[in-house]
């Protein structure tokens, strides 16, 4: 039909600071959705490296043969099989200087936390990015569209003849950057309390490990004083 309006047409003859709007709106939204598909595969990654190693963790081997399979393997460590080698590093170093019980110990649990926080700011990395987009996006496009609607009534004003399929295409155009604003922070928001909740299950993950080994090793140096 001849009264549709075509999106590209309006996007085309909209007002330089309207197109300029809705192309930060579209990188916004292209990054955003580079970083979605990138921090769910590192957080699904980290979850089953982290299932895997507990699951390795609690099978009854010896954790020097746990650490030294670790050591010599040729995959990247992530996650808790980083912080297990830091702390049995720790640990190993300050036995054999024949330190005091509650100072391997001490020593252990501070490499642990070390990099269980190196860890976590590592699957923080960008999520700020998402929040930024989705609490900012819909203001954005709401600025391009009020700047439309402007634009559109400032020329009613000068028309001799006022009609709606006169002010129709600039309203319609303005009204792109509304919707444009909210397909880029949805799918930010919804990602970013996705992502935020598997990072804190995961926070906590490490600093159950990390106080269940300190357990273990305690009992280990207590064990090797007596």
């Amino acid at each position: 039909m001849q009264n549709e309006l075509d999106i590209l047409e309006l996007i085309l003859g909209a007002d330089l600071l309207v197109q300029a709007v809705l192309l930060l709106l579209l990188v916004a939204s292209v990054v955003s959705w580079m970083v979605i598909f990138k921090k769910r595969f590192m957080l699904n990654r980290a979850s089953e490296h982290a299932e895997d190693f507990e699951e390795s963790f609690w099978s009854g081997s010896e954790l020097s043969r746990l650490y030294d399979g670790l050591v010599r393997g040729d995959r990247a460590h992530s996650g808790l099989e980083r912080v297990f080698e830091a702390g049995y590093k720790e640990f190993a170093r300050m036995r054999e200087r024949k330190a005091s019980a509650e100072a391997i110990v001490a020593a252990a649990q501070r490499g642990m936390r070390v990099v269980a926080t190196r860890e976590m700011d590592r699957l923080e990395h960008h999520l700020s990015f998402l929040a930024t987009v989705g609490s900012t996006s819909p203001y954005v496009g709401l600025f391009g569209t009020v700047w439309g609607i402007m634009t559109s009534f400032r020329a009613l004003g000068a028309a001799q003849q006022a009609t709606i399929a006169m002010v129709a295409p600039g309203i319609s155009e303005a009204l792109i950057a509304t919707a444009m604003g909210l397909f880029a922070a949805i799918p930010a928001v919804i990602a970013y309390n996705r992502f935020s909740d598997q990072v804190e299950r995961l926070a906590v993950r490490y600093e159950n490990f990390t106080e269940e080994f300190t357990a273990i090793l305690e009992r280990q140096s207590h064990g090797s004083e007596g």
